[in-house]
């Protein structure tokens, strides 16, 4: 690992990879080499499914948050530490129309493709967190518009409050957007609504990454897919 910050309640590493090439939207397997485990004798973690935050220059970096053993091992690597990659994997996001204005939707640690996206293609960005802690996460898009649970910062309630507003108001948009299940089921029942297309980077546990093991599908009007494999990012008019 070649780098790490603090940033409010993450933490941003950068990994040295010379290959490469990730689009947004795109997921690594990231698992640490040393301390990957409960203890000694006991099963290895499995690998941690996590968006890329940016890629280029032979380096690829993530978001993390410290919510369990295996993110909690994660976030404690220090530089020079070593970590297994597996990537870049799954289906990323493709280029707006040229005629839609493209609205970006995240929540915490969703933020990450969004970051990826606005840097490739721009659009305009809608991102909500729990509390000013976790808004500062927002510093990785440009002039991002935030929603807090706790009101600390911008507006008090949801980031899909804002969605709401702006489909109400805007003319010609598309949406993409990544976060929690919930944030993301509300963005594809208020995108439906409105008739307004609209491409979901979903979350969903990963065993493998690539396919295998059938641990990550989702219902599409079309049967299961993996999200893995098939996505991560589906557009909403295909979820079931």
């Amino acid at each position: 690992m070649v780098g790490r910050r603090a940033l409010g309640a993450y933490v941003v590493l950068e990994v040295g990879d010379e290959a490469v090439a990730a689009a947004p939207g795109q997921f690594y397997m990231l698992a640490a080499v040393v301390g990957w485990g409960g203890g000694e004798g006991e099963r290895p973690f499995l690998g941690r499914a996590i968006s890329a935050l940016f890629a280029g220059d032979g380096r690829v970096g993530f978001l993390l948050e410290d919510v369990g053993p295996g993110t909690g091992r994660l976030c404690s690597l220090a530089v020079g530490e070593e970590l297994w990659l597996v990537g870049p994997l799954g289906r990323g996001f493709d280029a707006p129309p040229a005629e839609r204005e493209a609205l970006l939707v995240g929540g915490g640690v969703g933020i990450p493709p969004l970051a990826m996206f606005q840097e490739a293609w721009g659009g305009r960005a809608l991102l909500g967190f729990r509390d000013a802690r976790h808004a500062a996460g927002a510093s990785l898009l440009k002039d991002a518009e935030l929603a807090t649970d706790d009101g600390s910062v911008g507006h008090a309630g949801y980031v899909t409050d804002l969605l709401e507003r702006e489909l109400r108001a805007a003319g010609e948009v598309c949406v993409y957007a990544c976060g929690p299940p919930a944030m993301l089921e509300t963005v594809r029942a208020l995108t439906l609504a409105a008739g307004v297309p609209a491409w979901l980077a979903l979350e969903a546990p990963m065993a493998c990454g690539f396919g295998a093991c059938f641990g990550c599908v989702v219902a599409t009007h079309d049967g299961f897919k993996r999200v893995c494999l098939d996505g991560p990012v589906f557009e909403a008019a295909v979820l079931a």
